[in-house]
């Protein structure tokens, strides 16, 4: 993998980290996390001003990618509900990576030396969660993370083999974001209806910065799975779990035991051997 390439999947990393916090702290995260929808959908519908469309072939997985976007953003919002940022977005993120390689397994050969960095990412991720005892780690938090990680899993093997065949991948993202924030706010208009607006006056931050935030998180690892591997930039995003420790420590003022500190550590070598494979 290029150095410029890992570097801007890291930087996505951190963003992606950074608005995820953001939805945590709000008091109603279903709302905030519409609001960051809304952002994106917003500067997705400003860039196809300037971007060439994607390719006829990659629609089919731009709409499937947008639907399940919806129920992972639901998903998302109820999870970070139950549980500690900190707790609950490793679980998320540290459980992606071997869905994708499972899934992925037929479609691309990974070397050793990327299997063995894969298997590090999810062994932090594992220990994360074994230490998450007393926790609020509630059946209810396992079971929603885990369901968030299915559907993560789902959107990058989608989006993966969606960008590669839209000769677009800055269309293809501008789309997606368009598609999954309008389809968020008709999908939740009972809940979200007479409310973004007031919410946009008192948090624009949150709507605007989130909306780029994850518009350039979610658009570099697209732009990355067209130069890589798809499962070794699924594993290599997963570096966030490092920027999530951090922010949960210093920002949210969670209590970050050892095992969230080790299995950052081993996320955080997974990433490195992925560098070296």
């Amino acid at each position: 993998m290029p150095t410029a390439v890992l570097l801007a999947v890291l930087g996505a990393a951190l963003l992606h980290a950074a608005w995820n916090a953001a939805i945590k702290s709000a008091p109603d995260k279903l709302l905030a996390t519409g609001a960051v929808t809304l952002g994106a959908a917003s500067l997705g519908a400003l860039a196809l001003f300037f971007l060439p469309p994607p390719g006829t072939a990659s629609w089919p997985f731009i709409a499937l990618s947008a639907g399940l976007h919806l129920g992972y953003y639901r998903l998302l919002a109820a999870t970070y509900h139950d549980a500690d940022f900190s707790h609950a977005y490793p679980l998320m993120r540290g459980s992606a990576p071997v869905l994708v390689a499972l899934a992925n397994s037929g479609i691309e050969t990974l070397s050793t030396s990327q299997a063995a960095a894969i298997a590090l990412v999810c062994a932090g991720g594992a220990v994360v969660r074994a230490g998450a005892k007393g926790l609020r780690a509630s059946r209810r938090t396992l079971k929603l993370a885990f369901l968030c990680a299915l559907a993560i899993a789902s959107c990058t093997m989608v989006d993966g083999l969606g960008v590669r065949r839209s000769g677009s991948p800055a269309g293809y993202t501008a789309w997606l974001f368009l598609l999954t924030g309008v389809g968020m706010a008709l999908a939740n208009r009972r809940r979200l209806a007479g409310r973004l607006g007031p919410y946009f006056r008192l948090q624009p931050w949150l709507v605007l910065g989130g909306g780029v935030a994850t518009v350039s998180s979610y658009g570099i690892a697209l732009w990355a799975m067209t130069l890589a591997p798809i499962a070794v930039v699924a594993a290599l995003r997963e570096m966030s779990v490092v920027f999530a420790a951090a922010i949960g420590a210093w920002v949210l003022r969670e209590r970050v035991g050892p095992a969230r500190i080790a299995g950052a550590v081993l996320i955080a070598g997974g990433a490195a051997v992925l560098r070296l494979s």
